[in-house]
């Protein structure tokens, strides 16, 4: 069973999504992790990120490996690395081409064929895992993500926030994966609310469902 976190950049999700997989013993999984590496071994390669045939094998050829907190290529460590400015924005033009995308869509599908899962992407609830019985789609306002992600990266804002419009262009736009909002899909605007707010939220939904179990189960 997989819970689907989706939306853009800054939304929170990775965070959301981390707290809530632990808060209720399910297993996290970070898909954007998955093409931040396609992008950190295409900037090792020296390879053009905007072309399709070049970085669609590099993907298929990757020897990726997912661990609570962890991504190893190759056996390599490279949590940091995928989080570098750089990596972010190649992996913003890697994602786009359609052979990587069904590369990583398999990939993920089969990790979460079995077990529960709370899953985070651009197109968890609308492409890798449709059937999923709760599609949580995660937002909040430009300058709010802007600042999270600054945060995060020590860039300033006000270049934050132009590379984050040219993202959020590319991924609304590209004809793979593109993000958008499912149509069983529940939206939370998370401006103005903290980790645990959020998560409480989406816990409450889970209930309501039927997915877990009732307070204090």
């Amino acid at each position: 069973m997989v819970i689907a976190i989706d939306g853009p950049a800054g939304a929170g999700k990775s965070t959301v999504a981390r707290a809530l997989a632990e808060r209720l013993g399910f297993t996290y999984l970070d898909s954007g992790a998955m093409y931040r590496s396609v992008a950190l071994a295409t900037v090792r390669a020296g390879a053009d990120p905007d072309d399709p045939a070049a970085v669609t094998d590099l993907a298929r050829a990757l020897e990726l490996e997912l661990s609570p907190g962890r991504v190893r290529i190759g056996g390599e460590d490279v949590s940091a690395a995928i989080r570098t400015p750089e990596v972010s924005a190649a992996a913003s033009r890697v994602s786009v081409h359609p052979g990587v995308r069904a590369a990583m869509v398999e990939r993920q599908r089969s990790i979460v064929a079995d077990g529960a899962w709370v899953a985070e992407g651009r197109d968890i609830g609308t492409v890798v895992c449709p059937a999923s019985p709760l599609k949580v789609h995660l937002t909040a306002s430009e300058e709010e993500r802007a600042r999270r992600r600054a945060a995060e990266t020590g860039e300033q804002i006000a270049a934050v926030l132009a590379s984050q419009r040219d993202r959020d262009a590319r991924d609304r736009g590209r004809e793979h994966g593109a993000l958008e909002l499912a149509a069983d899909a529940v939206e939370l605007d998370t401006t103005g609310l903290d980790v645990d707010g959020v998560v409480d939220l989406i816990e409450a939904i889970a209930r309501e469902r039927g997915l877990i179990g009732g307070p204090g189960s």
